[in-house]
């Protein structure tokens, strides 16, 4: 692997971001999730928490325990002895209720793209999504591998208020969320899975690093699914490994 020369960002005076690119790339993400993954093997004293995102890793550091100059020669160590990650991904299975109520967006990304809603549904639930980043809010999970052929821009006027759950569609990336939050994507549907609850272990059900399939059920399992859901249970199920 040729040398890897991030950049340093310091973040006040306990964090860094440690970039490695500035663009959405899935091969700097696979870098950035491989390096977040190493750095936590690694344990070097005075990294407290890090963060990946598409592109960079951002590190909580204890300045009492280890200064930047330090830090960054134990990065560039890690890095030297990195090799990215080819273990199998786990892989979640989400139940999707798509249309109507649930993706009130749907029949609108269809007539855009000169598509049935079926067929929006048939491409939008026939990838294997990598989770790239959780962020935004806790537990949004931004996907890698979106199906361009129905991407569309943002839409021009957000919605204030999105469901918890929303799975939706904006720009070149793929998302299900996790809480009601504000949103200027498309929404295709809906998901039970509840990827953040606070008092449940663990508090984020897919990390980012794992995989993500989306399975169309019919509205009438909403209930009982979502009553599961809100109980604690994962409802998604793990298909692989």
């Amino acid at each position: 692997m040729p040398t890897i020369r991030p950049k340093f960002l310091p973040c006040g005076d306990t964090a860094v971001t440690v970039e490695f690119g500035t663009e959405i790339d899935d091969e700097v993400n696979a870098l950035c999730l491989a390096f977040d993954q190493a750095l936590a093997d690694a344990a070097i004293p005075g990294v407290v928490e890090t963060l990946p995102t598409y592109r960079s890793v951002m590190v909580q550091v204890d300045p009492l325990t280890i200064d930047m100059a330090g830090f960054e020669a134990r990065v560039l160590q890690v890095l030297a002895g990195l090799e990215q990650a080819s273990a199998k991904r786990k892989r979640w299975r989400i139940p999707v209720v798509y249309g109507g109520e649930f993706g009130i967006d749907l029949e609108d990304v269809a007539a855009k793209h000169g598509l049935t809603p079926n067929e929006v549904i048939r491409r939008h639930s026939e990838r294997i999504y990598p989770v790239a980043m959780l962020g935004f809010l806790p537990g949004f999970a931004y996907l890698s591998n979106a199906d361009q052929t129905i991407a569309l821009p943002r839409r021009v006027d957000p919605r204030l208020k999105t469901p918890a759950g929303s799975v939706s569609i904006g720009g070149i990336q793929a998302l299900f969320a996790s809480v009601e939050a504000p949103s200027g994507w498309h929404l295709l549907g809906r998901t039970p899975v509840r990827n953040f609850m606070p008092d449940r272990d663990p508090v984020f059900l897919v990390g980012a690093g794992e995989e993500v399939v989306f399975q169309p059920i019919d509205a009438s399992r909403w209930d009982a699914l979502d009553a599961q859901a809100a109980a604690g249970e994962p409802v998604a199920e793990i298909i692989s490994p």
